[in-house]
């Protein structure tokens, strides 16, 4: 499969309204010519602006927000009031941006549902995406069902809590229990890299297996998220496979 158009080449000069680019630039024109799927994240972020500002184009303005940030992931996870303190991004357009970037993350959540977490790869290809590159630890609840299907898409658990531990039972279990899970898979990143897990990992993962039996809801792995190096290492390592706390059967 092809790689989207990127309908945008970089200019010295690049024209301030969408109509002296050449029609076959246009986002709308390109569009009917190729379908949405054939259009560059630039093009598609052009349409929801619809138009741009003073000296600056739709086109420019939308390559810009993408430059800025770095990534749809990280322009999602901006404010609206954020998105106004860039030139040419004002109300409307912050909350249009925001609404369309919403719906993505929903339909993602809604695709997930229907996903089967029945490996430490499967955990590591969910995740990987949502894990890469963040600054600090971050902790998910992966809640299943008897089939070990998703019941809904993995959450987050705030860090900094009371006893400034990385995630506590009473947070991880109030939302399994919230959405009748049968059982769960944690999952935390390691900003190092180094997927190797900590005596503090370990710790936690008997804290949270053990107050799963007392609720009723199996705890089935926990694996920490990383990245691979030049040797070839997982990027992940399951805390089951690793055999350094017993789970439930």
């Amino acid at each position: 499969m092809n790689a989207p158009a990127e309908p945008y080449p970089a200019k010295v000069v690049s024209p301030a309204r969408v109509c002296d680019l050449p029609a076959q630039e246009r986002p709308r024109e390109l569009m009917t010519r190729v379908g949405a799927a054939g259009l560059s994240d630039a093009a598609l972020l052009a349409l929801i602006l619809r138009a741009g500002c003073r000296g600056v184009s739709v086109v420019d303005l939308a390559r810009d927000l993408l430059k800025q940030y770095g990534s749809l992931t990280a322009l999602a996870e901006t404010s609206v009031a954020d998105l106004q303190r860039i030139k040419g991004i004002k109300l409307v357009k912050a909350q249009m941006l925001k609404a369309a970037l919403e719906l993505a993350r929903r339909m993602r959540d809604e695709q997930m549902t229907r996903t089967a977490i029945r490996t430490p790869e499967d955990v590591a290809r969910l995740m990987r995406d949502e894990a890469r590159d963040k600054p600090h630890e971050l902790f998910w609840v992966l809640p299943l069902d008897n089939k070990h299907q998703l019941k809904r898409a993995p959450v987050a658990i705030t860090s900094g809590l009371a006893d400034a531990s990385l995630a506590h039972p009473r947070e991880v279990f109030c939302e399994a229990i919230r959405c009748y899970a049968s059982a769960v898979v944690l999952a935390h990143n390691h900003p190092s890299g180094d997927p190797t897990p900590s005596p503090e990992d370990i710790r936690l993962t008997r804290e949270l297996v053990a107050a799963g039996k007392i609720v009723g809801i199996r705890v089935l792995d926990h694996v920490i998220l990383g990245r691979p190096d030049a040797g070839g290492r997982r990027d992940h390592c399951s805390v089951r496979e690793s055999g350094l706390v017993e789970f439930m059967d």
